[in-house]
């Protein structure tokens, strides 16, 4: 587990047991006072015993939030384990991630697009890291899911260098309103990152977050 990780866990451990002690050490000199009131207080006019009734019974409310607290800690220490346990199982597998980049590496870059409705119209753009379009096509129209593999090569046919790429989907219906497309790549996982509080699957083109991924398939 990464440091960071490690840290904020023994920081709230640490939260946890700085109020435990302060609790504590308030309720001695609590104790204490009340004692020496009570042997001190008037026989003909003694103190009303509400008072400290209702501080004994806020001393209670804050030890029980601190349990709650710690409970709380501890649920989370254990779904951040779960979480991690899960993300080491998917090295090596490929995922369908939730983004628009993906990788041209070896003449090859694959997206996949897709539609709540069926479009009127659908223009693909492919741009480098810059934002220049490179390529511009026509999409399928089709309401669901649609592959876009590309070869690397512009509109005039030139191969373009290994790097990431962009994926942009334009479809209008018949009336020429805007259709939102939801855009996903394939990509490998090779790792997985710890150093936040969340961890994340990294590929070859970065880091996502893990709530990206979409479906992990087997190779």
């Amino acid at each position: 587990m990464a440091v960071d990780t490690i840290n904020t866990t023994n920081t709230a451990q640490s939260g946890n047991a700085l109020s435990r002690a302060s609790l504590a050490e308030n309720f001695d000199t609590f104790l204490t006072l009340l004692t020496a009131q009570l042997q001190n207080q008037d026989p003909l006019s003694p103190m009303d015993s509400n008072q400290f009734t209702q501080q004994l019974v806020q001393f209670s409310q804050v030890e029980q939030q601190i349990a709650t607290n710690e409970r709380l800690e501890s649920m989370i220490d254990q779904s951040k384990a779960a979480a991690a346990g899960s993300a080491l199982s998917y090295l090596g597998n490929d995922a369908v991630i939730a983004s628009d980049k993906s990788l041209l590496s070896d003449d090859a870059a694959v997206w996949s697009y897709s539609l709540p409705e069926t479009a009127s119209t659908v223009t693909v753009e492919i741009r480098d890291a810059t934002g220049r379009t490179v390529l511009t096509k026509t999409g399928d129209l089709g309401a669901g899911s649609h592959l876009v593999s590309w070869d690397g090569r512009n509109s005039q046919g030139v191969a373009q260098p290994d790097g990431l790429y962009q994926l942009v989907i334009t479809a209008k219906d018949s009336a020429g309103e805007k259709i939102s497309a939801d855009i996903s790549t394939r990509e490998t996982i090779i790792g997985v990152d710890f150093a936040s509080s969340s961890p994340k699957v990294l590929t070859n083109s970065g880091t996502h977050e893990f709530s990206t991924v979409r479906a992990i398939l087997n190779n």
